[in-house]
Parts: C-alpha cells; structure tokens; sequence
C-alpha cells in the first residue's frame, strides 16, 4: 500500500485520474492500482476575510505560504483577496521565500503570522513573528517576537495599530525630553537658570 501526495504517485508510475483537489489530498494506491484519496482541508477562520481587509486598508501586502497544494492555495487564496500566495513548500522553502520578501522590502519590516511547529524556522526568520497563542505549538509560541492570546486573525491589525502608537508616543517623549534640556541649556548660558531650576527639570524627567 502507497500514500502520499499526487507528485508521489507520478514517481511511482501509478496512473490516478484524480489531481485537482482542493484541499490536503492523500492519494492512496494498493499493489500500484489506484484506490482513491482522503482530502484533509482547512476552513476559514471566521474574520480571517476581516483581518485580511484590514491589512489591506492600512497598505500592507499580504503573502501566503502554505504546505498545501496549488488549488487548495488558490481556492483560498482567492477567498481571502491576497496579494500573492505560494504552495506545496516544505518548513525550509518557507525561510527563503521569507528571506526573498525581507530582501525586496529593504525599506520595511516583514512580519510573518503562524502556529504549527513547522512555522518555527520562518517565525525566527522575519523582521516580526507572530504566533497565534490559544492553538499554536509550543515551538511557534517560544519563538515568536508576539504572540497573540486569542487564535483571531483580526488581532493582528490591532497589534500593529498598539505598536504604531506606542513608538509615536515613545519619540514624543524623546523630542519632549530634549527640548526641555536644550531650552534649560540656552537659559544658563543667558545666565537666566540657576542650578536648582536645573536640578528640577532633571529630577521632572526621571
């Protein structure tokens, strides 16, 4: 008895009527006869049309890498409107893919969202890794950058969004800072501050 996937059965030499298939497929032959095959196929999560959209509306790109075949990625693919999407690739296929997006985009950062313990090397890989933390492995949650508690695609947009508006307040508090201690700097020269002024806005910034 073989099983595996259909470029199996064309090393094999074993003649299946069946190819197109939308989904995992496991084509199964008895003393090199076809038998038939199993499909193993993924559903949508329930905003992952949502989460997709909103990545779209703040002018990120959205790539998919999936293990699966060809018609089972296009059929999603399409579902979902992304950007561009590649099949059938193993955990290492998926770290170059990665490494050829980061090469594109020297100019941004490529984040890369996953949970399966296949996921572990490109997750180390990207710019940002982002396990979904209810259902992924172990070894996706321990080497993701951020791992979201909830396995909802949508979260993703509102991380970004966090992440967006805690560094414009971080540089706020930077320039806020400087200019306080360059205006205190150009007042002692004037001879205006006096030590103790100084010594507050100090101990005011710690």
């Amino acid at each position: 008895m073989l099983a595996g996937n259909d470029k199996f059965l064309h090393k094999e030499n074993i003649d299946h009527p069946v190819c197109n298939v939308e989904g995992t497929v496991v084509h199964v032959a008895i003393n090199s006869i076809y038998a038939g095959y199993i499909i193993i196929s993924d559903t949508l999560k329930d905003d992952a049309i949502e989460a997709i959209e909103n990545l779209k509306a703040r002018n990120i790109k959205t790539v998919m890498l999936t293990g699966d075949n060809k018609f089972a990625a296009l059929a999603f693919a399409k579902k979902l409107n992304i950007d561009k999407y590649y099949s059938e690739l193993l955990p290492e296929d998926k770290v170059k893919h990665i490494e050829n997006l980061i090469a594109e985009n020297k100019g941004g950062k490529v984040a890369f969202v996953g949970d399966g313990i296949n996921d572990a090397p490109v997750l180390a890989r990207a710019d940002v890794g982002i396990a979904m933390g209810a259902l992924g492995s172990d070894a996706a949650i321990e080497t993701a950058d951020i791992v979201l508690m909830t396995d909802s695609p949508a979260k993703v947009a509102i991380a970004i969004d966090v992440a967006r508006r805690t560094r414009n307040i971080v540089w706020q508090n930077i320039f806020f800072a400087m200019g306080i201690k360059l205006f205190f700097i150009v007042l002692g020269v004037l001879g205006i501050a006096t030590m103790w002024e100084a010594v507050l806005e100090i101990w005011g910034l710690l």
